[in-house]
């Protein structure tokens, strides 16, 4: 056999993405692209904002010497220092250069704080419904992934979070704003996340971490604020990448930053820079990372976002879906008609709509928009999504 028996188990359970995006060209080629509205990738449509496109051009064009070079595996300092001040200012804690290490996208940041943190048969508790490559990146180190269902409306269950912990549990994995659900959890949900690993920690004389997954961080709608962690608890790890807020998805740039105050930092920066280059990811790309200290601040114009989401949401309301209207990122996550998810999207299929059965996310009885696209694909689809409604009603 060719391919190793995990790994072909692993194709099997990661394949619906894949799948939808495979029926997808199928269906472009048959019936034209303009006739496929294809939902199913968490691919930003909006461009970067031209202040990108601007420094990135001044940057490419620098003659300096040593711009393509290799530098230290945690990335270049000042680029460290400008993302440090960054999260100085919004959290009341100081940020240092040393608490922060740039990565290959979040992915990549994940993996890096994974690795370095994880001994085989450590428990790693995940809120469902998630994104579905955590159970992935957990096995990757001899982990084992443990969901735990979030309340109806996909705010933190913490009694289920409770419930979950055990002599075993090595961290708690969210993903703030979430996919696929497009729930913001608030500071309240944090901090008492915050005190129920501080509670456990003691209780079993082992450190739990909180790590929180954020690069929708920015992408948040009608005046909701995404908090950090760190205020919620000490040992803590943000990850996260500029590919949503910035739409530079393919650029794969992003950083882990570190709680000052965690136990044993000096050994857990040690850990997390070797792993940065082990992985092979060696370091983050040196022409984003020049890039990033001059563009924090900047995001693509959310509202673009929003107003897709409205006009979606308005359009599905009137069709008779039943959703939580999402908080942030650029996902719908409704319930399906009939508790089979799958084969509710292959109903619209048969309509050209192309969306991903929540059981991919671990949520079934749902399935996920990923509304991150034209606006007349959204307008050109509604028709569809209520004719397939009405076959159930």
């Amino acid at each position: 056999m060719s391919v190793s028996k995990k790994i072909r188990g692993s194709i099997e359970k990661a394949s619906w993405i894949r799948k939808m995006f495979e029926e997808g060209a199928l269906r472009k080629e048959r019936y034209g692209p303009e006739n496929v509205f294809d939902f199913s990738l968490g691919n930003p449509n909006l461009e970067p904002p031209a202040k990108v496109k601007a420094i990135l051009k001044e940057v490419v064009s620098d003659n300096s010497l040593g711009m393509h070079r290799y530098m230290s595996n945690a990335g270049f300092v000042k680029t460290r220092e400008a993302v440090a001040d960054y999260l100085s200012d919004p959290n009341s804690l100081s940020f240092g250069p040393n608490d922060i290490v740039m990565t290959v996208g979040a992915g990549g940041a994940l993996n890096v704080v994974l690795k370095t943190i994880l001994n085989p048969g450590d428990e790693v508790i995940i809120p469902a419904p998630y994104f579905v490559e955590y159970d992935f990146y957990v096995d990757n180190y001899g982990g084992i992934p443990k969901t735990v269902n979030t309340n109806p409306d996909f705010s933190l269950d913490l009694l289920t979070i409770e419930g979950a912990i055990g002599p075993n549990t090595k961290a708690v994995l969210i993903n703030n704003p979430n996919n696929p659900t497009g729930s913001v959890y608030g500071k309240d949900e944090l901090t008492q996340v915050g005190q129920l690993l501080t509670q456990y920690s003691q209780r079993y004389g082992r450190l739990i971490y909180l790590i929180s997954d954020e690069p929708y961080r920015k992408i948040i709608y009608n005046g909701l604020i995404c908090p950090f962690i760190f205020d919620s608890y000490r040992e803590s790890f943000l990850v996260t990448s500029f590919s949503k807020d910035l739409s530079l998805a393919g650029e794969r740039i992003g950083y882990i930053a570190v709680h000052p105050l965690i136990t044993d930092k000096d050994i857990i920066i040690e850990g997390l820079i070797l792993c940065n280059r082990i992985l092979g990811y060696v370091n983050a790309p040196a022409l984003m990372q020049r890039l990033i200290p001059l563009v924090l601040e900047d995001s693509v114009d959310v509202t673009e976002y929003q107003r897709k989401r409205d006009i979606l949401c308005k359009g599905l309301d009137a069709a008779g879906y039943t959703f939580t209207m999402p908080g942030g990122t650029f996902y719908l996550f409704p319930e399906t008609p009939i508790p089979d998810d799958v084969a509710f999207v292959r109903s619209l299929q048969e309509e050209n709509i192309l969306t991903v059965p929540g059981s991919g996310f671990g949520g079934p009885g749902y399935f996920r928009i990923a509304y991150c696209v034209e606006d007349r694909t959204i307008e050109r689809a509604l028709p569809g999504f209520a004719r397939v409604m009405e076959k159930y009603r």
